[in-house]
This record gives structure tokens, sequence and C-alpha cells, in this order.
């Protein structure tokens, strides 16, 4: 079985092609696709799923930012450009960012930035809990002011 990836933005591919050979099954294998924002990944799903010709057990999932959207509408919205055909797609959004997964392995986030006193975050109320982070991406700068979107999540998939 292949699962192809279609993503919103080339740092979810940098993160995703680090960490999936860490949890996938060996005999599956996967491809990433990174789009360049929403509105290209949106456009972009009815044409990949029409017009992918490689044959073989091939999945689809999409990743999505959830931002300030409603995410069961967005969801059902991106279900709806799956629709186009009876490919197998699994929907997945992001909690406000992809940026929250960070705060979610705070180990992670110590490790790569060999940074181990920001282990004390998970003390502050606000970042209990990953997904209620208001903005994920404005609170990791203030946190780690070098933090780049696309190195950075090279830098934290490694761990």
């Amino acid at each position: 079985m292949k699962i192809v990836f279609l993503l919103e933005e080339p740092s979810m591919k940098y993160l995703l092609d680090e960490l999936l050979p860490h949890i996938l099954p060996p005999d599956v294998t996967f491809q990433t696709i990174p789009h360049h924002g929403k509105r290209d990944l949106e456009k972009s799903i009815p044409r990949k799923l029409r017009g992918w010709t490689e044959p073989g057990d091939i999945r689809f999932v999409i990743l999505h930012d959830q931002d300030t959207k409603d995410c069961i509408q967005l969801k059902r919205d991106l279900l709806q450009l799956c629709a186009v055909t009876d490919r197998p797609c699994l929907v997945r959004i992001a909690c406000q960012e992809m940026e929250a997964w960070y705060f979610g392995d705070i180990e992670a986030l110590c490790s790569a930035y060999n940074q181990p006193k920001l282990k004390a975050v998970t003390e502050k109320k606000k970042f209990r809990i990953p997904d209620a982070i208001s903005n994920p991406k404005e609170a990791l700068y203030k946190l780690i002011p070098d933090h780049q979107q696309i190195s950075g999540a090279k830098r934290v998939a490694a761990y």
C-alpha cells in the first residue's frame, strides 16, 4: 500500500518525511506533496485525485490547518472536494496549526533546540493543551526566536 499525503505547506512535508518512516509499517510506502497554502491545496485535491494514474493500492490523506475555521465544516468541505472520485481519502485537520504538534511533544522541541528549560512552559496553563493554543506559530516564535518553519520542522521531526 502507498499513502499519498496532500499537504498545505512545505514545512509539513519535512516533518512527515522524517517522522513517517519511524511509524509506518515497512510494507507501506508514502509520498508527501506540499502545496502553497490552503487555496492551492483545495484547488489541487480534485485534480490530483482524478489525475492519479499510478496503479496499486493508493490511499490519500489530506492535512489542513484549522486556523480559525469550524473544523467540522472544514472537514465536510474537504471531503466534498474528495468526492470527485471513489478513491479512499482521509481528511485530518491540524487543530489551529501544525506548530501545535510541537507543543504536544515538548521533549522533542527541547531536544531539537537544545533548550531543556523549554519544558517549563508546560507548567503554564496556556501550553497545557496544545490544541487550545490560539496561535501556536506565534507562541513558538516567541519562545524560540530563531525557529524557522522549514528548518524547524526538520529539526523537531528528528526527535
